[in-house]
C-alpha cells in the first residue's frame, strides 16, 4: 500500500512538472505581449515594464528563475493583468471557493448517480431502468455552458429567491453545483448500472439468493462493494472534471473562483498568474486520483498486496 501510494506521489509531480513547463512556453508562444492593452505604452514604457517583470530576458532563464522563486520562496510572482497584486493572494482568495464548489458538486453527483444507477440494475429492462438511462444519457449530452443558462432562465428567474448570478448569499451555490454535477451524476449512474449487473449475475450472488439470503442484504452485504468498484475509479477523474468544467460555469453564475482568474490570464495574457493556476488544478487533480485509489485498495482487500 505504502509503494502504491509512492508511486502515485511521484507520478503527481512528474506530471505537474510537466504540464507547468508545456504551459510556460506555450503562453510565451502566443502572439502579443501582457501589455498591449495599455493606452499609449512607448517603447521605453514597455522595456522598463518587461524589465520590471522579468521578461526582457532569454526563456530559459525566466523558466529556471520561475521555479527557482517557487521552490525557494513559494513565490509565484506578480500579476501581469492586475498591477499591484500577487499571483499568491489571488490564489488564495479564489481557491476555497472553487474547491467548495467542487466538492459540493461531487458529493451532489454521488449522491444522485450511485442510487440511481442501483435503481435500474435492479429494474433491467423496465421502465424504471430506462428512465434512469435516459436521465443519464441527458446528462452526458448537455453540457454546462448549455444547462447553465437553462437553470438561469427557467428556475432562477422564476423563483426570484435564487439569484442569477452572483455569489452574495448561501444560496447562490445551489445553481452552479446542480449544473457541474449533472454529468457527473449521469456517468456515475452508467457505471454503477453496469457494475451491479455484473455482480448479480456472478455464481456467488445466485448462490445467496438460493440459501435464502433476503434481496437487501444480498444487494448490501454481497453485491454493493464490489459493483461500486467502476464507480470508485471515476471519482478521481470525476473531481478534475468538475473542476476544469468549473472554468465556464463560474463565468456563467459569476462565481469568484479560480475559473475566472483562469480566463481573464488566458486572454490577457498573464503568464504568471496562468502559470500558478495550471499548478494548482494538476495538484488538486493528482490528489483526487490518489484519493480515488486508496478508497479503491481500502474497497478491495487483494490491491493492499498489489
Amino acid at each position: 500500500m505504502l509503494k502504491t501510494i509512492l508511486s502515485r506521489l511521484f507520478q503527481t509531480v512528474v506530471v505537474v512538472f510537466l504540464l507547468v513547463t508545456f504551459t510556460f512556453f506555450a503562453v510565451r508562444a502566443i502572439p502579443g505581449n501582457p501589455f498591449a492593452s495599455d493606452k499609449a505604452t512607448s517603447p521605453e514604457e514597455q522595456a522598463a515594464l518587461d524589465a520590471y517583470y522579468g521578461l526582457d530576458k532569454p526563456l530559459g532563464v525566466q523558466y529556471l528563475k520561475y521555479w527557482g522563486n517557487i521552490l525557494t520562496q513559494g513565490d509565484f510572482g506578480d500579476s501581469l493583468s492586475m498591477k499591484g497584486r500577487k499571483v499568491s493572494d489571488m490564489i488564495a482568495e479564489s481557491f476555497p471557493v472553487s474547491v467548495m464548489l467542487g466538492l459540493i458538486s461531487l458529493t451532489m453527483g454521488v449522491c444522485l448517480g450511485i442510487p440511481l444507477g442501483i435503481i435500474a440494475a435492479l429494474n433491467h429492462n423496465k421502465s424504471l431502468d430506462y428512465f434512469a438511462m435516459f436521465i443519464a444519457m441527458a446528462g452526458i449530452c448537455v453540457v454546462a455552458f448549455v444547462l447553465g443558462p437553462i437553470f438561469q432562465i427557467n428556475i432562477a428567474k422564476p423563483l426570484g429567491w435564487l439569484n442569477v448570478a452572483g455569489w452574495s448569499r448561501p444560496s447562490d451555490i445551489i445553481l452552479p453545483a446542480i449544473t457541474l454535477s449533472f454529468g457527473v451524476a449521469a456517468y456515475l449512474a452508467r457505471l454503477t448500472r453496469g457494475g451491479m449487473l455484473d455482480v448479480l449475475s456472478q455464481d456467488y450472488i445466485r448462490t445467496a439468493r438460493a440459501k435464502g439470503v433476503p434481496p437487501l442484504k444480498v444487494i448490501t452485504k454481497h453485491a454493493l462493494r464490489p459493483a461500486l468498484m467502476p464507480a470508485i475509479t471515476f471519482l478521481g477523474p470525476a473531481f478534475a472534471a468538475i473542476i476544469t468544467g468549473s472554468f465556464v460555469v463560474e463565468n456563467i453564475f459569476l462565481v469568484p473562483g479560480m475559473g475566472q482568474h483562469f480566463v481573464t490570464g488566458i486572454t490577457s495574457k498573464d503568464y504568471n498568474l496562468v502559470l500558478a493556476l495550471v499548478l494548482f488544478y494538476g495538484i488538486l487533480m493528482g490528489v483526487a486520483n490518489l484519493l480515488s485509489d486508496l478508497a479503491l485498495i481500502f474497497m478491495d482487500p487483494k490491491l493492499r498486496n498489489a
